[in-house]
């Protein structure tokens, strides 16, 4: 439920862990026309799915060296850089997105049409830690937080968008197209970019 360097600090000390990560990058995904989706399969089935894509994910997160942080609803969040500090993380939550979209391929609706996903990543500062006295959680805090759900919800159907900041420290290993400026919550303006796959 927790990683394991966290779940160890809690059983030292059961107060609140809070920690200041400076390089760290947020990846959210989501899956495209869910709702509708929801509305044709059967609750069972409709659960099945999830827990088959997500399932998936964590393959994928584990084998790339991500931590996958939570699910919302049909929405799943992982992060590089945390809790242990690595400074290829952009890179390990980018090469994680390319595969994450290439595995939907794999996953169909009841009527045979693919599912899609659209995936926002940004990197930067944040606070992570545990809170709560019962159903811990270990989640994350910022404006990098922030970015990257609104590089989701502000994306397009199978397509990565991400952050300028991440765009920089990818660098020229990958290929991005340039999408343009997006409203970020709390920030303003923001350009934007497609991540098209590695160079």
């Amino acid at each position: 439920i927790l990683p394991r360097a966290v779940a160890a600090r809690l059983k030292r000390d059961p107060n609140a862990i809070a920690e200041v990560h400076a390089d760290v990058t947020i990846l959210f995904a989501d899956i495209v026309d869910f709702t509708p989706l929801s509305a044709h399969l059967g609750p069972t089935a409709l659960v099945e799915l999830l827990n088959r894509i997500f399932t998936r994910f964590d393959d994928l997160a584990t084998r790339h060296g991500a931590e996958k942080i939570k699910t919302i609803g049909d929405a799943y969040m992982a992060v590089a850089g945390l809790p242990e500090p690595r400074a290829d993380h952009a890179r390990v939550v980018a090469d994680l997105a390319l595969d994450m979209l290439a595995a939907m391929a794999d996953f169909r609706d009841d009527q045979g049409r693919p599912i899609q996903l659209r995936i926002g990543i940004s990197s930067g500062t944040v606070v992570a830690g545990v809170i709560g006295k019962s159903k811990f959680v270990y989640d994350l805090w910022g404006d990098p937080v922030n970015t990257a759900g609104r590089m989701e919800s502000h994306g397009l159907p199978g397509h990565i968008q991400i952050s300028d900041e991440t765009r920089r420290l990818l660098g020229p290993a990958y290929r991005f197209e340039r999408r343009g400026a997006v409203a970020v919550k709390g920030k303003g303006i923001a350009e934007t970019w497609f991540l098209l796959g590695r160079a």
